[in-house]
């Protein structure tokens, strides 16, 4: 069995599990709760995100560096980042007009009376665009690699690799060294995908025993609507956007970027999936890391489609609940506010949450309405997430389709970059 269907398998395990623990009453038992949810199900769940941000900061370096070197063409690069960034932003607007369309035709939150739960407290995380722009180039690469800050390392390391390949005659030693840490981080993925079945499975059965579904039942419309319009858009927009550029086939992609979407569900962490998406793509999609050590990490910081769909839909659901009248010039400040403040943000759990911040000064919407839709967000922002993470792979492989950076062959072949098991290469030293 492959490894898509055996997280597939943990994904569907964890949920009857956390269903049950909640179910039963069992969660609110001291010792459940303290040695199993809270136990067993954290740590092992805990530690498996932990070791794939770890990941990210080395990967992104080891594979953008000598991918910007293997292109041997600055025009191209800036031809990549160009259409990768178009797309990403449209993709986005596309997004939160569908939430919008959806929450407004259906009319969520008219006429409910909902009291508010916790006060929001997040605000003060959200950065202005502004700030944004001058975070592009880090004033320290070190503090921004330890603090996650993509765009100023992807900023560095194409500084760093136009460098390399300007003086690439006095630098093939170390165009080798990275070229090799690169094929070593990828076998520490490989490595940290084997235990992913077991994470997904603790991850799941954790986030469904401690929310169960009564509170879904509370906000049936609101999350319903989110759903929908998140399923739209992975299956049906961005499926089209897909087929519409490359003429590839849909089914052969869903089924490759299965995996993808589960790690990004169970981890709702955009860029903790760095590692799974950049392997899944090159690997399994056939494309060139030319194109994907670049598109991958990029679309991971600005391309929020998911979360995007949450801010239209959630943003429609206030106002409906408070009686404000957003009209045409409300709508469209959503959908700008929304684009703008993706650019740049951390792609990390919840973070929705804080860009949703934003959007609701923008309209003149309570900032502790957030609070309603607080206690539902962790399922949200789980399938928010597989969105994201689709949407990623779908911008990568449209562009290194357009620029003949991908092998079709691979694409085609279903068993391409296949993980069944770890493999050990033999080291024993010769006699």
């Amino acid at each position: 069995m492959n490894l898509a269907n055996k997280v597939l398998i943990a994904l569907v395990l964890g949920i009857i599990a956390g269903f049950l623990i909640n179910a039963s009453g069992a969660a609110s038992i001291g010792w459940v709760d303290a040695y199993v949810v809270n136990g067993v199900f954290h740590v092992a769940g805990k530690l498996f995100f932990n070791a794939l941000q770890m990941l990210v900061v080395p990967l992104v370096l080891f594979s953008l560096i000598p991918g910007i070197v293997g292109i041997g063409d600055i025009r191209l690069l800036g031809k990549v980042g160009t259409k990768s960034f178009a797309l990403y932003i449209a993709t986005t607007a596309i997004a939160i007009s569908l939430g919008i369309a959806l929450a407004v035709t259906f009319g969520i939150g008219q006429g409910m009376e909902i009291p508010v739960g916790d006060a929001f407290a997040g605000q003060a995380a959200a950065r202005s665009f502004i700030e944004v722009l001058i975070g592009i180039v880090p004033k320290n690469i070190i503090s921004a690699m330890a603090n996650g800050e993509m765009l100023a390392i992807i900023f560095f390391a194409i500084f760093f690799g136009i460098a390399l390949l300007i003086k690439i005659n006095q630098s093939r030693e170390l165009v080798n060294l990275i070229e090799q840490l690169n094929r070593v981080i990828m076998q520490m993925v490989e490595m940290v995908m084997w235990f992913a079945p077991y994470a997904v499975f603790c991850l799941v059965a954790k986030a469904v025993a401690e929310l169960g579904f009564d509170i879904v039942v509370n906000l049936g419309g609101y999350f319903a609507t989110v759903m929908l319009a998140l399923i739209l858009h992975a299956f049906v927009t961005q499926m089209a956007i897909l087929k519409l550029f490359t003429g590839l086939s849909i089914r052969t992609f869903l089924s490759k970027i299965r995996a993808v979407q589960i790690f990004a569900f169970s981890t709702s962490s955009s860029g903790a999936t760095i590692p799974v998406t950049l392997r899944t793509v090159q690997e399994r999609l056939g494309i060139d890391r030319a194109v994907s050590s670049f598109t991958i990490p990029f679309g991971a910081t600005i391309n929020m489609d998911g979360t995007a769909i949450m801010q239209g839909v959630a943003t429609v659901f206030v106002a409906n609940l408070y009686g404000i009248e957003l009209g045409v010039a409300g709508y469209v400040t959503i959908v700008l506010t929304a684009v703008l403040a993706s650019i740049g943000t951390a792609a990390v759990p919840a973070v929705g949450l804080v860009m949703l911040t934003l959007v609701f000064k923008q309209v003149g919407l309570p900032i502790e309405a957030i609070g309603i839709i607080l206690g539902i967000d962790r399922i949200v922002d789980m399938t928010r997430t597989a969105v994201n993470v689709t949407g990623d792979a779908v911008i990568t492989t449209i562009v290194a389709k357009s620029e003949n950076k991908m092998d079709l062959s691979v694409y085609n072949d279903p068993n391409a970059g296949e993980v069944h098991e770890v493999h050990i290469e033999d080291v024993t030293p010769s006699k």
